[in-house]
């Protein structure tokens, strides 16, 4: 995808404690990257109403992928682009991409599938409409699956 395929980027300044010897950003930021970055659209989208992060529906990341394309070096600026790509009963799947600069300088790509349950410990249970529907509005587009 494109950078301009996604409504929503977060920039962020690499720092020293997350780079290695090479001055690289060591490979487990990347997922971090992504955390602040679905942390940040999840409250462009509204599911966040206030200070902190109340109000938000109980979610389990249960799959985390990264595709490293090239380096992120040290003091470099990122743009953590995320978008919702899917919407299944109980899941939602998201899209990630690092870039660098102001440009398509794809440095990475990666996807998280989030599992909604009824209390922390629990079992997948359905999405509340409410949060498709913030979602969707967000997106200006149908994000649920056929299935």
């Amino acid at each position: 995808m494109a950078r301009s395929d996604f409504r929503f980027t977060f920039p962020k300044r690499v720092r020293f404690a997350e780079v290695d010897a090479q001055a690289v950003v060591f490979n487990s930021r990347y997922l971090e990257y992504f955390d602040i970055g679905i942390v940040e659209y999840w409250r462009a989208a509204g599911i966040y109403g206030g200070v902190g992060l109340d109000g938000g529906p109980e979610m389990h990341v249960v799959s985390a992928s990264v595709v490293y394309r090239a380096p992120i070096l040290l003091d470099e600026m990122v743009a953590i682009a995320v978008r919702c790509s899917r919407i299944g009963r109980t899941s939602l799947t998201f899209a990630f991409e690092l870039h660098c600069g102001d440009g398509e300088d794809l440095r990475a790509t990666g996807e998280e599938v989030h599992v909604h349950v009824a209390e922390v410990r629990g079992r997948p249970s359905p999405l509340p409409e409410a949060v498709i529907a913030k979602f969707e509005a967000y997106e200006g587009r149908n994000l649920r699956t056929s299935s």
